[in-house]
């Protein structure tokens, strides 16, 4: 990274003209690229340049000279400071324009895919309080906004809240968050305030020490409401005289597990749930069907959306009733058991085992019978024995994890050559890239992206390819 030089570190009167993934406006001097922290499309901005990269700057707006029509007032205090929502500065129909923008510039750019014929996004119906799942991290070391500092108090240095962007040791405090529905925000502050009267140590994640360590919390559209505590290195006392608190605080809990996770980094799928009281899953229901979700399971975040979502997906199929599906990364069988009832049989894949016992139990629950799972690497297990015992697929849907499919996949699909692929991706980029592949053997026709988390940059998409005659 070179030193800017004193005479060229300010620059007036610069155009945004698009908005990058992390939220930064986009601006151009000459032959400058220029990454502006907080600045808007359309916005006219004199800019402070704070960085200089190889192929770019980086820079913060020093004053607002025209304010753009897309920019409006972001709605959360900690705007800015906390790592999500990164496009709160944007009006939500600007945030649509420029996700759908983002989409089509992939599939050219990358996929070499013909948009003109390319849906309108769907918007999200909420665009606060759309997510069923959140995670807060507690921490000793607090992140002290501007305000705080100003402050000049003696500040509590404990915090449960959310990483501060590219610095992992350090949690912002929260407040308030617009993400997740009461009694969400209640909990938190609450299970935040026994645990400093209780003088419970927080988590240090440098040295890996202290009591408390994370906090899940989980909703469903059906009402219920899951709670898991995540400890480090607490005693027993601590244990049940946090889980009794909760327990009588929130009558409402449905389901309130506990973890002890001693390893250094946060993921549970390894670790032992015990459950403090009610059950140990809540429900999720989709077009009339139950789906079990416990406290490893994945289902989409924005429990609506993912409903439109899927009815995209499985209108873009156009099942005709007798086709045989295979259900490619089919997590815990949401797709699977949605489509069921309106294709002859359907076999999911995916590589998580526990995710396969959740797809499981959801077609039993649901009294679904034509669908089969099976858990493994996807680039291992579609083999050609495989298709020998369970048949050709008619139709594959495929939503694979932002990394997009192995070129394995790709390879067996082309093989494979089903009348119709799916493609459901949360990642344009990796879907323009697999889809370039695919074009060998197939036409692109519909393409509607769908937003599922509103003020950020990501943004879902699906595409359908069907075989050339």
């Amino acid at each position: 990274m070179k030193k800017i030089p004193a005479d060229k570190k300010f620059l007036q009167n610069i155009q945004v003209i698009d908005i990058a993934e992390e939220g930064k406006g986009v601006g151009k001097s000459d032959d400058l690229v220029i990454f502006i922290d907080k600045a808007v499309p359309g916005d006219i901005v004199d800019v402070e340049l704070i960085r200089r990269k190889k192929k770019f700057y980086e820079g913060k707006i020093q004053n607002l000279v025209k304010p753009s029509e897309h920019r409006t007032e972001p709605f959360c205090e900690h705007f800015g400071v906390c790592g999500g929502c990164k496009w709160q500065h944007l009006t939500y129909d600007a945030q649509l324009q420029f996700k759908q923008k983002s989409v089509s510039d992939a599939l050219q750019r990358l996929g070499k895919v013909d948009v003109s014929h390319m849906e309108s996004i769907l918007g999200s119906a909420e665009s606060r309080y759309y997510r069923n799942k959140l995670e807060y991290t507690f921490s000793d070391k607090r992140w002290l906004t501007d305000g705080d500092m100003r402050n000049g108090e003696t500040m509590e240095m404990n915090a449960l809240g959310y990483h501060i962007p590219g610095r992992f040791d350090k949690i912002l405090d929260i407040d308030h968050c617009y993400l997740q529905a009461d009694p969400s925000n209640e909990i938190r502050n609450k299970v935040r305030e026994y645990a400093l009267k209780a003088g419970i140590s927080f988590y240090n994640l440098k040295n890996h020490e202290g009591a408390l360590r994370n906090l899940i919390i989980r909703t469903s559209s059906t009402g219920e409401l899951m709670v898991i505590v995540v400890f480090a290195y607490a005693d027993e006392e601590q244990i049940g005289g946090m889980m009794k608190f909760i327990a009588t605080e929130f009558k409402s809990i449905n389901s309130l597990l506990y973890i002890v996770n001693h390893k250094k980094n946060d993921t549970i799928f390894d670790q032992d749930i015990h459950t403090y009281c009610g059950a140990d899953h809540i429900f999720e229901n989709m077009d009339g069907l139950k789906f079990k979700i416990g406290p490893k399971s994945f289902y989409q975040t924005n429990s609506a959306q993912a409903f439109e979502l899927y009815k995209i997906a499985r209108d873009f199929a156009d099942f005709k009733g007798d086709e045989l599906v295979y259900d490619l990364y089919t997590g815990a069988g949401t797709i699977a058991n949605f489509i069921a009832g309106k294709v002859k049989n359907v076999i999911g894949v995916e590589y998580v085992p526990t995710a396969i016992e959740d797809a499981k139990i959801n077609s039993e629950i649901n009294g679904i019978k034509n669908t089969s799972f099976f858990a493994g690497d996807m680039k291992d297990i579609l083999n050609e024995d495989f298709i020998s015992a369970h048949g050709k697929p008619d139709v594959v849907i495929t939503d694979p994890p932002r990394a997009g499919m192995h070129p394995d996949v790709v390879k067996r699909l082309l093989e494979i050559e089903a009348e119709k692929i799916v493609y459901v991706s949360c990642n344009a980029a990796t879907q323009a890239r697999d889809i370039e592949l695919l074009q060998a053997k197939y036409v692109v026709g519909r393409i509607k992206p769908v937003d599922m988390f509103p003020h950020t940059q990501h943004v879902e998409n699906v595409v359908l390819l069907t075989i050339k005659v």
